[in-house]
Parts: structure tokens; sequence; C-alpha cells
């Protein structure tokens, strides 16, 4: 109990808009599983095709690209927390409204998943902003470790609360009205929606300011924000997979939303106190460490899927998975702000600039792999697909290490040249 104290203690400590942050992302939390693991369930579950929810995804993040672009000229008029607050009630609203469609064919994909990313991009481009000016470089580790405790705790409760609610309502008469499996996921998005509009009230509660700069349209940058584009879209081009996978492997090979819920929740416990930890003692330096162990934890995770392709290969995987996301983040973003803080000053632009660039650095990356996936289901087949396009875009994301080695040396090199 002490040790928790403490801890509470040195969350009370931290600046007031910061906090803020982390309870709204915390709340936030709880959609995200809803987002990134029953939406792909529910298409693969009413299409049997994984290309469909493939296609899905892709028009999501075409959405995130579109409403990121959009942001910049809004954040001339309106504050941040505006539309910080739009995309978190938007994508609630933007899932419910997916769930009432009768059929799902490419266009009602199409429309739904790009109103879904263009709810999304108000949200994580936003949210990146108010990151990047609330925290700096000493405390993000904690802010990021706190944060993904949250993410890693809720992808433990989420998944198994859901998918055991799913499996047991579905087909079922409760007080004269007779609930299928699409009626047991409306249910599932209106608890959503409710959840943001108490992320919303609780994120109307800090006071966040807006950029000074008011431009934000650069095609030229600084050589060391091109590598940082480079290594986005290496980021990029496994998320599309991290989201669509494990729905499409555990439907196809287990068969229930139950046991994918239980599967990304018993891996979620380990993740939940590693990633604190991490993030509660691990300075700057560590970074890198951390890094390359969630990119090696992830390529052994889609080799394991890949040779067996089976119930306990789709197990190891979302293991792997599920470890991997925190840790890699854990370091991604703390090194892709600390970056946006240097060529900032050296190009001085609006931080905005970078959070744009960045967002098109990650859809293309993501255009590529789920482009592989599609390529590969049509040329050759969908299990093909399923083994080896995971350990195709793994394998290359491994080169993700070096590249972010690199950025953190240059960095360091620029800030020491700066405080002569």
């Amino acid at each position: 109990m002490n040790k928790l104290r403490k801890e509470y203690l040195f969350f009370k400590q931290q600046e007031p808009n910061m906090k803020i942050l982390l309870l709204t992302n915390m709340l936030y939390a709880l959609v995200l599983p809803v987002v990134e693991i029953f939406v792909g369930a529910y298409i693969m579950r009413n299409t049997s095709d994984p290309v469909m929810v493939a296609f899905y995804q892709l028009a999501m993040y075409a959405g995130i690209a579109a409403t990121s672009f959009v942001n910049g000229f809004l954040l001339k008029k309106y504050n941040v927390k505006i539309l910080y607050s739009a995309g978190i009630l938007v994508s609630g609203i933007a899932m419910f409204g997916m769930m009432t469609i009768k059929s799902l064919g490419f266009i009602e994909l199409g429309l739904a998943g790009f109103l879904m990313g263009a709810a999304s991009g108000f949200f994580w481009t936003n949210r990146y902003l108010l990151a990047l000016y609330n925290t700096n470089d000493d405390n993000r580790n904690y802010f990021f470790g706190l944060e993904s405790f949250f993410f890693s705790i809720t992808s433990i409760g989420v998944p198994l609360a859901i998918g055991a609610f799913i499996s047991q309502i579905g087909g079922k008469e409760i007080l004269g009205f007779m609930f299928n499996i699409s009626d047991s996921y409306r249910m599932v998005t209106m608890g959503v929606v409710v959840t943001t509009v108490i992320a919303c009230l609780v994120l109307w509660r800090g006071k966040f300011k807006n950029p000074k700069e008011t431009g934000f349209l650069y095609f030229r940058f600084n050589i060391l924000w091109k590598k940082m584009l480079w290594l986005a879209a290496l980021k990029g081009m496994v998320q599309g997979f991290l989201v669509t996978a494990p729905a499409i492997l555990v439907l196809k090979l287990v068969g229930d939303e139950g046991a994918l819920g239980l599967i990304q929740g018993i891996s979620g416990a380990l993740t939940a106190i590693l990633v604190y930890i991490l993030g509660r003692i691990a300075h700057p330096k560590d970074r890198l460490k951390i890094f390359v162990g969630g990119l090696i934890l992830f390529f052994i995770g889609t080799l394991w899927n890949g040779i067996l392709f089976s119930v306990v290969g789709v197990i190891i995987f979302v293991l792997c998975k599920v470890i991997f996301q925190p840790l890699f983040d854990l370091a991604y973003f703390p090194i892709m702000m600390r970056t946006i803080d240097v060529v900032a000053k050296i190009e001085n632009r609006n931080e905005y600039a970078y959070i744009l660039s960045h967002e098109f650095g990650l859809f293309w990356g993501r255009a590529f792999g789920l482009l592989l996936f599609i390529f590969l289901s049509y040329s050759i087949s969908q299990d093909f697909a399923l083994k080896y396009a995971l350990i195709i875009v793994a394998g290359l994301q491994l080169m993700a290490y070096p590249l972010a080695k690199n950025i953190t040396n240059q960095t360091n090199i620029i800030e020491h040249e700066n405080d002569k």
C-alpha cells in the first residue's frame, strides 16, 4: 500500500494539464480496444473475408491523413481542446453508426472506415500536440509509460468483458427481445459513446494553448526530420496489422470472440506491469534498449505464427504483439517528440507542421503494409498472406533500430552544440 501511495503522490506532483491529459487518455483507453480489436472482428464475422477488414483499415487510415491536414487549418480558429474533444466524441458515434449498417460491401466499409479515420485524425494529431506542449524530455518516459500502463490494463479487462458479453448474450432472449451477435456489438458501441462523452468532460477542465505560429504546410525539412519520417513509415507498416491481424487470425483459427478477449487479456497483464516499471525507472538513454527489445519480440511472434499457423501459433503471436506494442511506443513517441523539439527550433516552425508530416509518414507505411496483404491474398491466397505478410513487415521493421539510433545520436549532438 505504501508503494501505491508513493506512486499516487508522484502523479499528483505532475503539472495539472499533464494530469488531465493522462486522465482523458485513461478513459479513451477503455474505447481503444473496441476500435482496434472488435471492429475488425465484427467485419470478419459479417463478411468472412480478411481482405474486407484490410480494406476498411486502409479507408480508415486515409481518413486520418485527410483530417490531420484539415486540423491544421482549424487550429487557426479553434482551441486544440475543442478539436481533441471532437475526435474523441465522433469516434464513438462513428463506431455506433457502422454497427447499424445492414450490408458490409466495399462502398459501405470504405465510407465507414473513412469516417472513423476522420474522427481518429482529430484525436491522434491533437493528442500528439497536447503531449508535446505539456511534457518535456525528462518526464515523457513517465507520461508514455503511465499511458501505456492504462492501455495495457484496459487491453486486459475490456477484451475479456466484451468477449464474454458477446459470446454469452448472442442468440439469447432477454426481457422478451432476442439478441443476435450484431445486437451485442451495438450494445457495446453504446457504452463506447457514453465513455467518450465522459472523457470530453474531463478534458474540458484543462487549459491548453494552440501553437503560436499558424503556418503548418511545408514540403522541405531538415535531414534529421526526413529520417524521422522514414521511421514513421516503418512504424506504420506494421501498425495496420496490429489492428487487423489478431481479430482475423483468432476468428479464422479459433473462431470465437471470447477467445480473442481472453488471449488479449492474459498477455496484457504482464505488459501492464512491465511498461509502468519501465516508464517509471527508465531514463532517456534507455529508450533504444526498450525499442529493440520490442522489435525482436514482435518478429519472433510473426515467425511462430507463420511456421505453426494454428491455435498455438496465434496465441504466441498475440502474446508477443500485446507486449511489443507498448514497449515500442514507450520508446518511439519520446524519440519523435524530442526530434520535433530540436528540428522546430532549427527551422523556426510551428510544431504542428511536423505532426502533420509525421501522420503522412505513418500513412504511407500503413498503406504499403495493407496493400501488401491485399496483393498476397488475391495473387496467392489469404492463408499465405496471413502467414508471410506479417513476417515481411516485421522483418523490414527491424531496420527501425539503426535508424532510431542514428536519429537519437544526431539529436544528442545538436542539443550538445546548442548548450555550448
